[in-house]
C-alpha cells in the first residue's frame, strides 16, 4: 500500500491489508470478551454499590426517623413526668394544709378541754376551799363568840344555824359590793 510521505503515521498504519483484517479481529475479539465477561462484572458492581449506597441512605433515613420517634417519645415522657410531678406536688401541697387544718382543729379542741377542766378544776377547788374556809369561819366565830358571850357554845345544830347565817350575811353583802 502506498501512503505519501507527509501522512506518514508511524506504526500504527497498517502496511498490508492482512493487518488490517487481523487488527479489525482482535479489536472484535477484544469488543467481545469486554462484553461477555468485563462489562458485567462492571455493571454488577456498579449495581452492588449503587444498592449499598441506597440501602445506606435508607438504613441512614430509618435510623433518623426512629431517632426522631424517640426523641418526641422522650420529650412526651418528659413532659409527663413534669405532669406528674407537678400533680404530686400540687396532691401534697394540698395534704399538708389538709393536715395542719386538722392539727389546728385538734388542737382548738384538746386547748378547749383544758380549759373546760381547769375551769371544772378550778370552780372544784373553789368549793372545796369555800367550804373549808366555812368550817375555820364557824369554828372561829363559834370560839370568838363563845368569849365574848361568856359560855361555851357546843351545841351543834344551833352553831351551824349562827355560822350559815353569818356567811349568808357576809356573801350577800360581798355580792352586793360586786355588782355596785
Amino acid at each position: 500500500m502506498w501512503v505519501p510521505q507527509e501522512l506518514d503515521l508511524g506504526p500504527l498504519l497498517p502496511h498490508h491489508l492482512s493487518e488490517l483484517f487481523i487488527g479489525l479481529i482482535l479489536v472484535g475479539l477484544v469488543w467481545a470478551v469486554l462484553a461477555k465477561w468485563v462489562v458485567p462484572a462492571f455493571e454488577k458492581m456498579y449495581a452492588e454499590r449503587a444498592d449499598a449506597i441506597q440501602g445506606g441512605m435508607e438504613r441512614a433515613e430509618r435510623a433518623q426517623a426512629e431517632a426522631e420517634a424517640a426523641r418526641s417519645q422522650y420529650a412526651a415522657q418528659l413532659s409527663e413526668a413534669r405532669d406528674e410531678a407537678a400533680r404530686i406536688r400540687e396532691e401534697a401541697k394540698n395534704q399538708g394544709a389538709q393536715i395542719l387544718a386538722e392539727m389546728r382543729d385538734q388542737a382548738t379542741k384538746e386547748s378547749t378541754r383544758i380549759v373546760e377542766s381547769a375551769r371544772a378544776q378550778v370552780s372544784a377547788e373553789r368549793e372545796q376551799a369555800l367550804n373549808q374556809l366555812k368550817g375555820e369561819v364557824g369554828g372561829l366565830a363559834t370560839t370568838l363568840a363563845g368569849r365574848i358571850v361568856g359560855e361555851s357554845l357546843d351545841d351543834d345544830v344551833r352553831v351551824r344555824g349562827t355560822v350559815d347565817r353569818f356567811l349568808a350575811e357576809l356573801e350577800s353583802t360581798s355580792e352586793q359590793r360586786q355588782t355596785v
